[in-house]
């Protein structure tokens, strides 16, 4: 267990981050108040969503993305 004060986790705060990911980190206070610091690891990514069925192409795709641009561009030009 790494024991911190207040003052030392807030000047050295990605460090204490990184004690925690393998030991148990205590925050102390001055008043007596102590905190712990727990690493848990995400269960998978955000980014990580289960796709779509479509029949559109990568040239569909490419060809939206193209429109919505140019639409974009010249709503820009009108302001």
């Amino acid at each position: 267990m790494k024991v911190y004060t207040y003052s030392e986790a807030r000047q050295r705060l990605a460090e204490v981050l990184n004690t925690a990911r393998t030991e148990e980190v205590v925050i102390k206070r001055r008043g007596g108040e102590t905190f712990s610091i727990i690493f848990r690891k995400s269960k998978k990514s955000p980014f990580d969503i289960p796709g779509i069925q479509t029949r559109a192409t990568t040239k569909d795709i490419l060809k939206a993305v193209r429109e919505s641009r140019e639409g974009f561009t010249e709503q820009n030009a009108e302001d």
